[in-house]
């Protein structure tokens, strides 16, 4: 191998030898050439650059992504007696080389098929006609397909098998003029009925079967017409707004003898319709002072449509006349007014021959439930045709009055100062809480809310611009009633000297408040006397407390404590009802009630409301009494007439003075209330105890609650966007 590789290279030297011999000489450069118009002179880059260009592979044509394409479809059909025969054009592209499976239609018996003129042969693929072509290029396939037709009672049918083409459009030829042609799967462009055949232009859905249906009435043998008997009944909502008035009106119309394609409805003057929906109904064209519907299907006995009308008025206080939705052409008409009213008015609208008024509470469920504000009148009547069915009604309209959102019964704060002029207050308010969502509280400067609880759960405070929001209970809310809403929270003032003024105001709130109850603890080292402000000292209505009850007695004593006794006019005869409470107003459930009357002796225990009654009391000379542990029993002596009595018990602490028995023993004048150094000195209430308790470990601060102390009752009535701000001297012991 190696010697005849190198006898081929000496070949291949000795012919380049020889070529090089054979050249002719090289002529002087100052010699013109003769051929220089067939030379050419090139760079080296641009030559490098030929040569690449050279050396690159031609890239391969694009590949199609699929065999073919069917482009569009346009089908013929033609149906005669129980036969459905048309002709299918289809056009598309083969993309590849070669012979191409191209799938043309599924589910069709096709009688014949070409393509270019000459005979196309088919073949099967799981249920589709499938066709052979050669590609690429375009192709035009000619189908040709046929079906029996289905017969039920009234109607015919065929199934369309619809090609797998881009777009599918199909002309139907069809036997009578028809006018409820139905497609399951498409949409009708264009319907035309000529010559005793309706020829019908359709849209389909590319490669799903459509079923063509329609009725058989006009192939059959023409029977002879018979007359249109229907029923209805018609119920009308009339609603009275600001600026209009609008109608609605149920129509319910069976249909008893005939097939009604149309149905003619004669609107009310004045109004403008806004509206017609029904299942039954295919379209509604309006005509001189009424409408003519179309229905979908004439073989069906009862349809349902709701009709919707508007008018305007002058607005304010107005009278009216309008009549109502009516059928001229059925055999028997009656039906349900109903009249509502948006805002505050009074109406007065009167019968008519034909109608009466009835209670809204007849009214049919269907026309109830289109109310949506509170039926003012009701009325019902049945159509004659000397009768005429029309409202007059005379609408007086109120301006509205302002209604409060939320209101709070009653409000009791505690407050606890420290020695260095820390406040720590709790306001618990007994709310009614109808539209409103948040309680305003506006806090002394410098205050912050510890904590919110709603109805007993804990909740989170919305801190503004413009004040705290307290969440409430939605209206209608568990509970629906009475809930209360406390928060708490934290002032730090000036630090207390050895004497001077203090001032304390409490939060202004947003809602109403019945009364304002409250207790202020300042340490025991001060003592503390209200000089300003706009509360009054609990004492003085204690004391008067007292005062009326020995005036109402003829008794005698003072103090916190205090038994009042008076005629209950919502009481039964031989019923004693009651309440027990303590000196700050606060309730004393599972108080024991002890009545003595001549021999018979009957108790009772006050329930959570602090609230007692005894029945089957007999007269006599009767002797009640109010017992608490902790507290100071209070008896009254009276005599017991058989009228109902009310008995209020006002229990004072049982360290504050010695157990008091007030009896009633002919009349005496009482003395004047005593002055108001001489009032006895206030206890802390349970609201301090239960407040101290917290900020022991439930509340997040720190603060030097005071242990011993004095406590400072006051009241503000009737609290209305204002503060309740008390002004005290003190100076320390």
């Amino acid at each position: 191998m190696k010697h005849t590789l190198f006898a081929l290279s000496s070949v291949a030297i000795v012919c380049v030898a020889a070529a090089a011999n054979a050249q002719p000489p090289v002529k002087p450069a100052d010699t013109p050439r003769s051929d220089s118009s067939r030379s050419v002179t090139l760079s080296l880059t641009e030559y490098n650059r030929l040569i690449d260009l050279a050396n690159r592979s031609t890239p391969p044509a694009p590949i199609a992504p699929v065999d073919a394409v069917l482009a569009s479809a346009d089908m013929r059909v033609r149906v005669d007696r129980d036969t459905a025969q048309g002709v299918f054009n289809l056009a598309g592209d083969v993309l590849r080389p070669g012979i191409k499976r191209v799938k043309l239609v599924s589910g069709a018996t096709i009688l014949g098929a070409s393509v270019d003129g000459r005979a196309l042969p088919l073949t099967t693929d799981g249920g589709a006609q499938v066709a052979l072509l050669p590609g690429p290029g375009p192709f035009a396939v000619s189908l040709e397909w046929g079906a029996p037709l289905t017969f039920a009672p009234g109607r015919a049918s065929f199934t369309l098998p619809v090609p797998p083409a881009g777009t599918v459009h199909a002309t139907i030829d069809l036997p009578g003029e028809q006018a409820d042609v139905h497609l399951s799967a498409g949409v009708v462009t264009r319907r035309a009925a000529s010559g005793g055949r309706t020829v019908v232009d359709v849209t389909l859905r590319p490669g799903t079967m459509a079923e063509v249906s329609w009725s058989m009435r006009d192939s059959a043998p023409v029977a002879a017409a018979r007359e249109v008997r229907m029923l209805v009944d018609t119920f009308t909502l009339v609603t009275i707004g600001d600026a209009d008035v609008r109608m609605a009106a149920l129509v319910d119309l069976t249909v008893v003898q005939g097939e009604p394609r149309t149905i003619d409805v004669r609107l009310p003057g004045g109004y403008e319709l806004s509206g017609v929906s029904g299942p039954g109904i295919e379209t509604g064209e309006p005509r001189d002072g009424g409408l003519t519907l179309t229905v979908n299907d004439p073989t069906v006995r009862r349809h349902q449509f709701l009709m919707t009308l508007e008018r305007a008025h002058a607005g304010g206080s107005f009278r009216m006349d309008t009549d109502v939705i009516a059928l001229p052409d059925v055999q028997r008409e009656r039906g349900e007014i109903a009249v509502e009213g948006v805002g505050t008015l009074e109406l007065a609208a009167a019968e008519r021959p034909g109608m009466h008024r009835i209670d809204v509470r007849e009214l049919n469920p269907a026309l109830q439930s289109l109310a949506r504000l509170p039926v003012l009148s009701a009325f019902r009547y049945q159509r004659t045709p000397s009768s005429q069915i029309a409202l007059s009604m005379d609408v007086q309209r109120f301006a509205d009055a302002g209604v409060l959102a939320a209101v709070a019964d009653r409000a009791v704060a505690t407050t606890l100062i420290s020695s260095e002029g820390r406040a720590l207050t709790e306001v618990v308010l007994h709310v009614r809480n109808r539209a409103q969502a948040f309680l305003k509280v506006t806090l002394p400067t410098g205050a912050t809310i510890v904590s919110v609880e709603v109805a007993g759960e804990s909740a989170k405070p919305v801190v503004g611009a413009d004040g705290t929001r307290v969440p409430l209970l939605r209206p209608g809310f568990r509970p629906n009633g009475v809930y209360t809403v406390s928060y708490v929270y934290l002032h730090a003032g000036t630090p207390f000297a050895r004497k001077g003024e203090l001032q304390m105001t409490l939060p202004k709130m947003d809602i109403p408040v019945g009364l304002v109850e409250w207790e202020m603890f300042v340490p025991d080292r001060y003592v503390a006397e209200a000089v300003d402000g706009n509360v009054i000292d609990r004492r003085f209505m204690v004391a008067a407390v007292s005062t009326d009850a020995s005036l109402a007695t003829s008794g005698r004593g003072y103090g916190t404590g205090g038994v009042m006794v008076s005629i209950a006019p919502g009481a039964l005869p031989g019923q004693i009802r009651g309440q027990v409470r303590d000196a700050s107003g606060s309730a004393l459930p599972g108080t024991t009630i002890a009545l003595d009357v001549e021999r018979s002796h009957k108790a009772a225990i006050a329930a959570g409301d602090g609230t007692f009654l005894i029945s089957g009391v007999p007269a006599g000379q009767a002797t009640i009494s109010a017992q608490l542990n902790g507290f100071v029993t209070q008896r009254q002596t009276f005599t017991f007439d058989q009228q109902g009595r009310q008995i209020e018990f006002v229990l004072p602490v049982a360290a504050m003075s010695e157990s008091t028995t007030i009896t009633a023993s002919g009349s005496a004048t009482p003395p004047p209330p005593p002055a108001a150094s001489l009032l006895p000195k206030s206890e802390p209430s349970q609201n301090v105890l239960n407040l101290q308790r917290r900020t022991a470990g439930v509340l997040p601060i720190r603060i030097d609650v005071p242990r011993a102390g004095t406590s400072h009752q006051f009241v503000k009535p009737l609290v209305v966007d204002q503060e309740a701000r008390v002004v005290m001297k003190y100076k320390q012991k």
